[in-house]
């Protein structure tokens, strides 16, 4: 099986089509190309595609539109590109769940280092695992009621979660003893809306470890993994 990874860029000018693929091919990627949504939807048909490059401005079905197609159809990466005016688009495809966004005009060593980024990001993310069902999950000496969405302590008393809280909460159980860097947290907690230069993890971080740590400063459930991200150190049942 061919590893190498294989990017489908999808634009109605056929000259960035073509500098874009030449561009990634010299650089040793395989590139398909397609001049609008047909043609993608043709070629996806056909090829395991590992990242889509998608204009945001084409005639027919728009990138918007096709970048809401392509999450309906799984989690495959995208990276937009827009007019740089556009600041709406952008905010709009990052919501609609693109990866990242880049604006015309660009430098090709630009896009190649947002592929690079965006794939590295994406390849080392944990597998997704649904969400937790309507149960208890214990750990340690607490409970979280996944329904009610309350922390309950040893003294029964429900302690309150925000909404950042109880997702943070919910990806760590769902993953326990394993290590999960800032960015698969963010992926994992707000998807792809997650702005990959976001910091707000640690704050969110702290905030837990007030409520579920015996000593927030010297924490023994939620560790820091230097240079590497946070880990629930301990065992959960449910």
């Amino acid at each position: 099986m061919n590893s190498t990874p294989h990017i489908l860029v999808v634009d109605d000018h056929q000259e960035i089509r073509d500098l874009i693929s030449r561009y990634l091919s010299e650089h040793g990627y395989r590139v398909s190309s397609a001049n609008g949504g047909d043609e993608m939807k043709a070629v996806m048909q056909t090829s395991a595609i590992d990242l889509v490059v998608l204009d945001i401005m084409m005639p027919g079905d728009d990138g918007l539109t096709l970048c809401r197609y392509l999450r309906e159809q799984g989690q495959i990466p995208i990276i937009m590109l827009t007019a740089m005016a556009d600041q709406t688009d952008r905010v709009v495809g990052l919501e609609m769940g693109a990866d990242d966004y880049l604006s015309k005009p660009f430098f090709p060593r630009e896009l190649l280092a947002r592929i690079k980024a965006v794939l590295r990001r994406t390849e080392s993310m944990p597998p997704r695992k649904e969400a937790l069902d309507d149960e208890i999950i214990c750990f340690d000496i607490w409970k979280l009621d996944v329904a009610r969405r309350e922390l309950i302590g040893p003294d029964s008393v429900a302690v309150p979660l925000s909404t950042s809280e109880f997702k943070l909460l919910s990806t760590f159980l769902a993953h326990p003893k394993r290590v999960l860097s800032r960015d698969q947290l963010l992926d994992l907690t707000r998807g792809r809306q997650a702005d990959v230069f976001d910091r707000s993890i640690d704050n969110q971080v702290s905030r837990l470890r007030r409520k579920i740590e015996t000593d927030p400063s010297h924490p023994e459930l939620i560790k820091t993994v230097w240079g590497g991200g946070y880990l629930l150190s301990v065992d959960i049942s449910r």
